[in-house]
């Protein structure tokens, strides 16, 4: 045997080494960083949380379905027809009994934003250790922070009760992992778990697993690559695995009479579903909603965008920037359906490419001072200063009005004050029936409205062969007319008749965001 082929015997236990000073130093000022942000945002997103912006009917959806998962009535709280995956909600109630312990508002629905609170802290968490993983300074993670959760648009679309802020996190934690130092098979097997339990928190997630495919294959060791992405892919198509499988154990998989399937539910996610028109058409709702986004706050959406594709050229960041594309790109399909949360999936990558690029430009700017004079080097730092001044001037006060208006003002009185009058006017014994948004339906519950056939969610009445009206409208004693309601019963024809006769007990708001309780007018002896 030669010196050459001796090799050293491993020790069967290492003593700990301990940290680096700049490793040490570097937990420190990240320690720090965190320490002041996540009050910010807690304190910004937290105040006024139950009022602002208005409530919108599938906030109360998820909240009731999270509500009938709790109180063991099912996966919903009327039949579950496979539109979403179920984990959203059922984290949802996990955490429920928190705001309701606390119980700041009287509302149910303005209580249950809470948890989204608790979701966009851990997600601003998680996108601060990624872009740190990705190589970016302290100010530049705490800036892609600060966009994500402190934009304008953030803040009102974050507080809203929405399955995008529950499988957000997820995802995050799935890059997280995928970017470890550790680079082994049970850390990839986690990002692959941690991805699946995003995309069955909300389905189109999934649109984002092969930006982090890429991410987990850059990020591994050349020699092991193959058996850790492997192993990330097993552990997720195993957990996706038990949603098609409850389907199949419940004969709900396949197309049948009688019962409701899986299969029915993703067509008609995917073709079914009536499209919004294309985001370039003037008179689509794609384009109104882009330009209700823009107009909220242009600067996260126009600098992301722009960003996403500049960090295609930057390796470190490619992962994260083809999420972006094509989270963008399934958003210009001319025919497809854009829903007002997506956005939400978009915030996380736009604001960590926004941030990297800009670090970039930072970095590319100081080293060029570095190579010229000192009289260049400080003309070009003060048109640098002036010219970062300037943008500031005109972000800044767009973000400090924006985020002011969601900390003081109330858009979600009328409802506050519709729920206040019926619960001292309107309690039942659980004999009668009353049609309202599901934002409001747990509150009705509460008020002694038995659910399901007290309580009834509006878009039940004419699609839900459970909802039974014997007698059609004239079984129906009270109905709460909110917007929504009102823009939906052109298509709904019981919901119609119910609204036609029945008159005013009390309203609340004026114009077209007024809520009015009214009550059924059985036998035609009342006129609005």
């Amino acid at each position: 045997m030669t010196l050459t082929e001796l090799r050293p015997i491993p020790e069967i236990v290492a003593a700990p080494t301990p940290p680096e000073p700049t490793t040490r130093l570097r937990g420190k000022v990240d320690g720090v960083v965190l320490a002041v942000l996540l009050p910010l945002i807690a304190i910004v997103q937290g105040t006024n949380i139950g009022n602002y912006p208005a409530f919108s009917d599938d906030e109360g959806t998820y909240l009731a379905q999270a509500w009938a998962v709790g109180t063991g009535h099912g996966l919903t709280h009327y039949t579950y027809w496979y539109d979403h995956p179920p984990i959203g909600w059922i984290q949802i109630s996990l955490f429920s009994w928190l705001p309701e312990l606390l119980s700041p508002y009287e509302m149910t629905a303005a209580n249950g934003r809470f948890v989204m609170l608790g979701a966009v802290l851990v997600s601003a968490t998680l996108l601060y250790v990624l872009a740190r993983r990705l190589s970016m300074r302290p100010w530049a993670a705490g800036l892609a922070v600060v966009l994500f959760a402190l934009s304008p648009l953030s803040v009102e679309l974050q507080r809203q009760i929405y399955l995008d802020s529950i499988a957000v996190p997820w995802m995050l934690g799935a890059f997280v992992l995928a970017t470890s130092p550790r680079r082994g098979l049970g850390v990839h097997m986690a990002a692959g778990l941690c991805a699946a339990m995003s995309v069955l928190s909300k389905e189109t997630m999934v649109l984002v697993i092969p930006a982090l495919v890429y991410t987990l294959w850059t990020s591994s060791h050349p020699t092991t690559r193959k058996f850790t992405v492997i192993g990330a892919g097993v552990s997720f198509v195993l957990a996706i695995a038990f949603y098609p499988l409850y389907a199949l154990l419940k004969n709900e998989l396949l197309p049948g009479s009688g019962h409701v399937s899986m299969l029915d539910g993703v067509a008609w996610q995917l073709h079914s579903r009536a499209g919004t028109g294309a985001l370039w058409a003037s008179d689509s709702l794609a384009h109104m909603l882009l330009t209700k986004w823009l107009t909220v706050d242009a600067v996260i959406l126009v600098g992301g965008a722009v960003a996403v594709v500049v960090a295609l050229a930057v390796r470190r960041l490619r992962g994260i920037a083809l999420a972006g594309v094509l989270l963008i790109a399934v958003a210009l399909r001319p025919g497809g359906y854009l829903p007002t949360m997506y956005v939400l999936q978009l915030l996380p990558f736009f604001a960590l490419a926004l941030a990297g690029v800009i670090e970039i430009g930072a970095r590319q700017g100081i080293a060029a001072l570095e190579r010229v004079d000192v009289g260049q080097r400080v003309a070009t730092a003060a048109v640098l200063a002036v010219l970062g001044l300037v943008g500031l001037s005109v972000v800044a006060p767009r973000w400090v009005a924006g985020n002011e208006q969601a900390m003081t003002e109330g858009r979600a009185d009328a409802y506050v004050s519709a729920v206040q009058w019926m619960g001292a006017n309107l309690r039942d014994n659980g004999t009668k029936k009353i049609v309202v948004e599901d934002v409001i339906w747990l509150d009705m519950v509460e008020l002694g409205f038995s659910p399901g056939m007290g309580a009834i969610w509006f878009y039940k009445l004419d699609v839900d062969p459970a909802v039974r009206l014997d007698n059609g409208w004239r079984d129906v004693d009270y109905v709460v007319s909110s917007p929504f309601v009102r823009g939906s019963a052109a298509e709904l024809p019981t919901l119609r008749a119910v609204l036609d006769n029945s008159y005013p007990l009390a309203v609340f708001g004026t114009g077209e965001g007024r809520v009015e309780v009214r009550a059924v007018d059985k036998d035609g002896t009342h006129a609005d």
